[in-house]
C-alpha cells in the first residue's frame, strides 16, 4: 500500500521484480521519500549507502525483513 500510495501507481505492477524508476516511473526523489515512509512504518533504518542500491521492489523488501 505505501509503493501504490506514494507512487500512484496501479497494485498489479507492483511486483517484486518491478523497477521503481522503470516500471513505477519514479525519480530519485520519490525513491528517498519512499525510502524514508518504508523506515517510519517498519521502525527500521536503512544506512544512506543501501539505499541507493534499492532499484526494485524485491530490493525494498529485503531490508524490511
Amino acid at each position: 500500500d505505501i509503493i501504490v500510495d506514494r507512487l500512484g501507481v496501479d497494485a498489479d505492477k507492483v511486483t517484486e521484480d518491478a523497477s521503481f524508476k522503470d516500471d513505477l516511473g519514479a525519480d530519485s526523489l520519490d525513491i528517498a521519500e519512499l525510502v524514508m515512509e518504508l523506515e517510519d512504518e517498519f521502525g527500521t533504518e536503512i544506512p544512506d549507502e543501501e539505499a541507493e542500491k534499492i532499484n526494485t521492489v524485491g530490493d525494498a523488501v529485503k531490508f524490511i525483513n
